[in-house]
């Protein structure tokens, strides 16, 4: 019983030991394992983080990497490259962009000249956008209505969307204009927005039609519906036969009051890039004619445009559209 007894402990004292070793082999295989585990995630992690970030730069470089071709170096800052949110310029969002504005009177042709513009497949004007009060009711409002229209997401019939080349709209100087100019010149400077003036050199006709249009709101002649313009001879003649009376003594403080509004206006926005025109030479110069140029008007090349006696050129090419006039003021006539 003795020896029976000393051999159980004997076993005991034997195989106890390598089981407890086995254990701890174990434990310590299972914590090498995760260890190596969580080494190795975490390599992983890293290399897909630098993977993103890698991403992103090569992104926004082929984003940035838009060049300007035929444009001289004081021109850069009237080029642009809008990213509109409602839609996507895809193989024209390297087409550059020139911004304008007409700023007009009523009654001075803005209308036929916008009409002029917008014929043009790549050419954009979106009308008297801010005839709406709210859009002009602050300097905010504005600039954000301007944002919407330079960015090319005011959609309108006028809308060339993807492949725009100039895009801007016609502001008459009593729709907010003038009473917000100094903020407005500030924002045309810095966004790079070239003016273009139209007025009419006879302020007595100009008078004469502001009476006229006056006229046909109230008593709609052209079957019951008022028409700021017409767009046929016949309604020209139904219109024409109008004589409206004029009060000789209001019509000189009249004609001096849209004078000076014409000069004032020229004062304020003399710090933009900015041309002048006037709707009678626009019509009658027999100078005003498609003629073909580049940078010269004596050279010939294959882009379409308009020559206005020496002065101004609007260059029409197939993508894109230049404005070229000299640096100041360019009066035609």
């Amino acid at each position: 019983m003795a020896d029976d007894l000393c051999f159980f402990i004997k076993d005991m004292l034997i195989v106890g030991p390598p089981v407890k070793k086995a254990l701890i082999l174990r434990i310590s295989l299972v914590a090498f394992v995760m260890a190596c585990g969580v080494f190795m995630c975490s390599i992983g992690l890293k290399q897909i983080s630098n993977f993103t970030k890698a991403g992103f730069i090569d992104t926004k470089v082929v984003e940035q990497h838009c060049e300007v071709p035929f444009v001289e170096k004081w021109e850069g800052s009237y080029v642009h490259f809008p990213k509109p949110v409602t839609f996507d310029r895809a193989e024209c969002a390297c087409n550059p962009v020139r911004y304008f504005v007409i700023a007009s009177t009523q009654r001075s042709g803005s209308g036929w000249f916008e009409t002029l513009l917008n014929s043009h497949i790549n050419v954009s004007s979106n009308g008297e956008i801010f005839s709406v009060k709210p859009r002009r009711s602050n300097i905010s409002t504005i600039v954000d209505t301007l944002e919407k229209i330079y960015n090319l997401d005011w959609l309108t019939s006028a809308s060339k969307n993807e492949c725009t080349a100039a895009v801007g709209l016609k502001w008459m100087l009593n729709q907010g204009l003038m009473q917000n100019h100094e903020a407005i010149v500030e924002y045309l400077n810095a966004k790079g927005v070239s003016v273009i003036f139209l007025f009419r050199r006879n302020l007595l006709r100009r008078r004469i039609s502001i009476l006229a249009n006056a006229y046909d709101q109230s008593a709609k002649p052209l079957n019951g519906r008022h028409k700021s313009h017409v767009h046929s001879p016949d309604e020209a003649k139904i219109l024409a036969s109008y004589k409206p009376l004029i009060n000789t003594t209001l019509l000189i403080p009249e004609l001096q009051q849209a004078e000076n509004m014409v000069k004032q206006a020229l004062e304020c926005f003399n710090s933009t890039r900015h041309i002048v025109l006037y709707y009678e030479d626009v019509i009658k110069n027999h100078t005003v004619r498609p003629s073909t140029f580049t940078n010269h008007h004596n050279q010939k090349c294959q882009y379409g445009s308009i020559y206005i006696n020496g002065s101004v050129w609007v260059l029409f090419h197939p993508k894109w559209v230049k404005f070229l006039a000299k640096s100041g003021t360019s009066q035609i006539g």
